[in-house]
């Protein structure tokens, strides 16, 4: 055998070894793992009474790792000093807790992990593992249960906090701006019932809160609340149902500052309709203001004329309920010169008006020096109507379908509170086909008037609505191809609005009635009845 052939076949024989070596230990597949970790022993053991040490340890089968804590862990009642548990991170076979806080005596508290312990390896939750342990003799045992909706939308948001407040001598309706709950539990991800554990007999209040910075207190500006309507006692077999909605911010103002030229901007929180802003400086005989309202954000703007030579301006901002003062300091600025917008733009409906803003007060308008006409170039006669909070002009004129329309605005059209004047404008839109369209009718068996119908999309926001006080069909006409959902609210008041609750005025929002969801086609009508209970 020559030297070639032998390096040939020991080469062969080496690589045979490591291949047979490499496929000896393999996986050949199978089933995938899904049984979630188990748990060997506690130190100390769940459900233990008297309590007194500092440190838990739950020790499992497998390694396991610690997801999402901060969101999935509520502990009740709630701890001021947070313990820390470990593993904050990587993979371990147990879970450390080492409290910090002073525990109240003769206690039950329930440590609730939802779905943030899994396995290592393919990620199976252990689900709603809970460790409890009282520093008394006994484990409070009752309960308490009941469901979760909004007021408005069809969903509630997720994870909400579900609390108790224990009525004692020490009890007030503030409890809740200040002072942590008794007892808290949260619904989690995907769930819409709740389930207050471990609770001690008595009288308690009974709060939703969508708690946006998890410190267990209202926050109106930011939270959403929802309360039962009385006191509950415990025990008892009831299931309570809390609407979750948001309140209508307290009014409040912020310190205004001058933006350009005799142009103050006063910026709010709550509803600005009662607001007053009066000056408190001296002011010369011919001094004259406007107040106009920003577009999109919450602040009204304060236009005052002429010039005037100090440093500063003091101000006086009243509501319902709220007076300040505040002083603006004042500088020679550029005064801003007038813009001039239009909505809608390229297609405008049959019953839409064609709006004209301005980003200064307008002072004066002169109808002769605007030119309507449609696609035939015939003339088009149209009514106007001034909204001087939102500095808009709003035109109304007869539209028919798959019309176009040409705007031509002349100089000196519109005149601003500074004396500034329009160049030549020039505008189009047209209207669509009626076989563009859809409609849809509804007839309301056992309904209660006045009722407010809504056809909104799938966030809940308004596409077209009608105030309905009588049992006549409801014809929504001009639709535009979609999908709509269907919102009815009680109007209780009968103003044409939802309104929302109050906390402190125990005021429950409006009902809300949904339906089911409905499409839409061009050319094509959808009837459907309304079935109220």
């Amino acid at each position: 055998m020559n030297k070639t052939l032998s390096n040939f076949i020991l080469a062969f024989i080496i690589g045979s070894f490591f291949i047979n070596c490499a496929n000896t230990g393999s996986p050949d597949g199978g089933p995938k793992d899904d049984i979630p970790p188990s748990i060997i022993k506690s130190q100390p053991e769940n459900f233990n009474t008297n309590f007194a040490g500092n440190e838990i340890i739950i020790y499992f089968d497998e390694y396991i790792t610690i997801k999402d804590l901060k969101k999935q862990l509520i502990i009740s009642p709630p701890m001021k000093t947070q313990p820390v548990v470990k593993p904050l991170s990587g993979a371990s076979k147990y879970i450390s807790i080492k409290i910090f806080d002073t525990l109240q005596p003769n206690t039950t508290y329930a440590f609730n992990f939802g779905n943030s312990i899994t396995d290592n390896n393919e990620g199976n939750p252990y689900p709603f593992y809970r460790y409890v342990f009282s520093t008394g003799n006994y484990i409070d045992s009752l309960t308490v249960k009941g469901n979760i909706v909004d007021a408005l939308k069809k969903q509630p948001e997720t994870f909400v906090n579900v609390v108790l407040y224990e009525v004692d001598s020490t009890f007030t309706d503030s409890i809740i701006y200040k002072e942590t709950p008794k007892y808290v539990t949260n619904t989690l991800d995907s769930l819409t019932t709740f389930s207050i554990e471990n609770i001690k007999a008595g009288k308690y209040m009974l709060i939703a809160l969508k708690d946006k910075n998890s410190d267990n207190k209202f926050q109106q500006k930011t939270d959403q609340i929802g309360f039962y309507k009385s006191f509950i006692e415990v025990p008892n077999d009831s299931v309570y149902t809390l609407r979750l909605f948001s309140e209508e911010i307290d009014f409040s103002a912020s310190r205004p500052k001058l933006l350009s030229g005799e142009k103050i901007a006063f910026g709010y929180e709550g509803d600005y309709k009662n607001m007053d802003i009066r000056i408190l400086s001296e002011t010369p005989e011919d001094f004259e203001y406007r107040i106009t309202k920003d577009e999109k954000a919450d602040t009204l703007y304060y236009w005052f004329k002429p010039r005037m030579k100090v440093d500063s301006l003091v101000f006086k901002v009243s509501n319902l309920n709220f007076d300040k003062e505040f002083t603006v300091k004042i500088s020679e600025q550029k005064r801003d010169s007038l813009t001039i917008s239009r909505t809608p733009s390229g297609t405008i409906n049959l019953d839409e008006d064609f709006k004209i803003i301005g980003n200064t007060p307008f002072t004066n308008f002169d109808a002769s020096k605007i030119i309507l006409i449609d696609k035939d170039s015939i003339n088009i006669d149209f009514t106007s109507e001034f909204d001087t909070i939102t500095n808009t002009f709003a035109l109304r004129f007869n539209k028919t379908e798959n019309n176009g329309y040409k705007m031509q605005i002349l100089p000196e059209a519109f005149i601003d509170f500074f004396d500034y004047k329009n160049d030549s404008l020039n505008f189009t839109v047209s209207t669509k086909k009626s076989s563009d369209f859809g409609y849809a009718r509804f007839t309301l068996v056992n309904a209660k008037y006045p009722l407010i119908i809504q056809l909104t999309d799938s966030e809940g926001k308004v596409k077209m609505e009608q105030a309905v006080t009588n049992s006549d069909p409801v014809d929504f006409l001009n639709l535009l191809p979609g999908k709509y959902f269907i919102r009815v609210i009680h109007d209780t008041n009968g103003n044409g609005k939802f309104d929302t609750g109050n906390y402190l005025k125990k005021i429950q929002p409006e009902r809300v009635s949904h339906f089911q969801e409905i499409e839409v086609r061009a050319d094509w009508g959808y009837q459907e009845t309304l079935q109220f209970k």
